[in-house]
């Protein structure tokens, strides 16, 4: 009898201290759950991770992809969860096609270059005047050959590449010749990234027609599809998961007047001081400025901007 106590009395305290978790497990998330609602309401983004639509169509320059194929809707799917999933790198490109869209939209069209081209100078710089290890430069990553046979000057006072207005026109030209060689504006985006020649002896060893039956490069294998995720990223961040206020976005160099320049400048941050500015800014409107002087022996007219 005593015994059947004992375990009466043991099982009555065993559903009191689940009694006491389970009520202390619904607090605990009742609790998680009203700081979550707190957060929502202060604005604080939560991200939920999974896997991104691929029902498409999904189109690069009007070309379509052929998501029949599932070697091309997986390749594509590996660039739009990278894309999507690259926070702060998206979140800035994001930010600076507010800056400089607009003018690379404008040359594109001026050219009659499909306005889808814009993101190519997404994947090959994230919108910055940067350096790549092989040497290309710029927004649109000319290697200096390249750069000087599409006419950009390029020196150690001035280099062009980091003109974003001539680096686009000279990148326009460059796409159309390649456009006029393949035929296709998908096999001209993977020319710009491989080069003519490697890709025409691709095409030809390979008997391809199309970009998406040829095996290339690791990274040109990826650029098309990178393209296309930078795209839809882009042009749909919500749809991804970026929010972006419109006060939160960098803004277009739009506030600046011309001097023009046609002799030498001894030293920018005298110019920048008899303008009224700063040699920072003075580098900030014009990076193709290399250095801090301008010899100009030619004597040839420069546009040097000025911020207002």
């Amino acid at each position: 009898m005593q015994r059947s106590v004992q375990i009466y009395t043991l099982i009555l305290a065993a559903l009191a201290t689940i009694a006491v978790f389970a009520s202390y497990r619904q607090k605990s998330t009742e609790k998680e759950t009203e700081k979550l609602t707190y957060a929502l309401e202060d604005g604080v983004i939560t991200q939920v991770v999974k896997s991104v639509d691929l029902e498409g169509p999904f189109d690069f320059a009007e070309e379509l992809l052929p998501l029949d194929n599932f070697d091309v809707r997986e390749r594509l799917d590996r660039e739009l969860l990278v894309n999507t999933y690259w926070h702060s790198s998206t979140l800035l490109n994001i930010k600076n096609t507010y800056k400089f869209f607009p003018v690379i939209e404008r040359i594109l069209a001026e050219h009659g270059v499909p306005d889808d081209f814009k993101y190519l100078a997404v994947a090959e710089s994230n919108l910055r005047n940067v350096t790549s290890p092989a040497g290309a430069k710029g927004f649109w990553q000319f290697m200096k050959p390249t750069g000087q046979h599409y006419g950009l000057e390029i020196n150690s006072e001035v280099d062009e590449r980091f003109h974003l207005e001539k680096a686009t026109q000279a990148a326009c030209k460059y796409l159309l010749d390649y456009k006029k060689r393949f035929g296709t504006w998908t096999l001209a985006a993977a020319a710009y990234n491989m080069g003519g020649t490697r890709l025409a002896s691709s095409l030809k060893s390979q008997r391809a027609e199309e970009f998406y039956d040829l095996n290339l490069n690791e990274e040109t294998n990826r650029y098309v599809f990178r393209l296309v995720a930078i795209k839809e990223v882009l042009k749909n961040p919500k749809e991804f998961g970026f929010y972006i206020e419109p006060d939160d976005t960098y803004q277009p160099l739009n506030n600046y007047r011309s001097i023009e320049v046609n002799s030498a400048v001894s030293n920018w941050g005298d110019f920048a001081n008899e303008q009224g500015t700063t040699y920072r800014m003075i580098k900030v409107f014009n990076p193709w400025l290399l250095d801090s002087k301008l010899t100009n022996r030619s004597k040839k007219t420069y546009e040097i901007r000025v911020p207002e």
